[in-house]
């Protein structure tokens, strides 16, 4: 069989080709095509139209690094998949366009490798700023201290590290835990479970410590039993869920710091031939579209993460990028609301 070469990619255009071709200083061709006062109507008008005519594409990122800054804004997230996180880029994105401003966007897949990789890929594309919410791994934060090293503005949002000075954009988690449980509690739950995250990521820290403060206040029982962190998936979500309404005392609502997690609770509680709202109520966090569309529908915590993306590129364009030495850095908290579905609607 015989083998076809590869058609050999045609040279691109570059400034030179276009001052040879013009009998004019490669300089002068820069010029035009940044809209100098310098060049005169006449050659700015020439340089366009053999521009035109040879297909020439205007290199704008080496523009830009020769001014100083190349308008790129990196974006780090755990998934890309997740209505939460994919909100929060397209508020950042609508922002950033308003501003002339492109994104990078890299995802971890919850690995801390992959987010110290992306990290120093954007170190290397000389992107302006870097925004990251932390994976599920991280604890280490000497590879945030390379984009301050750099040079590099840095905001953190939703997950952040406190060891780490920067701007951060999150919620009020422990509000938001708190006003979850007084709903379940509303609604004549008493034996509120709690499936978390991670314990060493600040929001599931605060989260657990809004639903401690919860069921303090309204004088319900906290169970150690009812406290399970590590629960990220629909997978462990009903696999625990399942353990804890086989015991002796069984809980009847279940807080999830995660739509995914409560999900895996309705799977656990259709295995057991039970029913949520009436035998079983669950709340989630995020506001995940599925939770409209399962049966029974599944009550949320909405984190408005399309706001919540906007505020964090507003809070570069606003303040970050021209931040001064000294500043006091900035911590924005998000709203958040109850959206009562029939999972826990007694």
């Amino acid at each position: 069989m015989a083998i076809v070469p590869m058609a050999k990619r045609e040279k691109r255009i570059t400034i030179y080709d276009l001052a040879k071709s013009l009998n004019i200083a490669p300089s002068s061709v820069s010029k035009a095509l940044n809209n100098s006062h310098a060049i005169s109507s006449k050659i700015k008008k020439m340089v366009e139209d053999k521009a035109k005519e040879l297909n020439y594409i205007h290199n704008t990122n080496a523009a830009n690094l020769r001014r100083g800054f190349s308008r790129i804004i990196g974006v780090i997230v755990p998934k890309i998949n997740e209505s939460f996180f994919a909100n929060i880029i397209a508020g950042i994105e609508k922002v950033c366009v308003q501003h002339q401003h492109s994104l990078i966007i890299c995802q971890t897949e919850e690995s801390l490798e992959k987010e110290v990789n992306a990290v120093q890929t954007l170190i290397r594309q000389n992107v302006d700023c870097i925004l990251i919410s932390l994976s599920l791994e991280t604890q280490s934060t000497a590879h945030l201290e390379e984009i301050k090293n750099n040079h590099i503005h840095f905001i953190q949002f939703d997950r952040i590290s406190p060891a780490i000075d920067s701007y951060t954009v999150v919620n009020d988690n422990e509000e938001a835990s708190y006003q979850a449980v007084v709903h379940l509690a509303k609604q004549g739950y008493q034996n509120i479970a709690y499936f978390g995250g991670p314990a060493h990521l600040n929001l599931y820290q605060e989260r657990k410590q809004g639903y401690k403060n919860a069921l303090k206040d309204f004088g319900l029982t906290f169970y150690e039993d009812f406290v399970k962190d590590e629960i990220i998936s629909t997978a462990s979500g009903k696999q625990e869920a399942l353990h804890l309404l086989q015991t002796d005392v069984k809980p009847d609502a279940f807080l999830c710091t995660s739509d995914y997690v409560s999900l895996g609770v309705l799977e656990a509680l259709q295995q057991l031939n039970l029913s949520s709202p009436k035998d079983v109520g669950i709340i989630g966090f995020a506001n995940e579209m599925f939770t409209q569309l399962v049966q029974p529908s599944l009550s949320s915590v909405n984190q408005f993460s399309y706001e919540m993306g906007e505020q964090i590129a507003e809070l570069y364009f606003s303040e970050v990028m021209k931040q001064k030495d000294n500043e006091e850095i900035k911590t924005i908290k998000v709203k958040t609301e109850i959206v009562q579905r029939a999972s826990s609607s007694r």
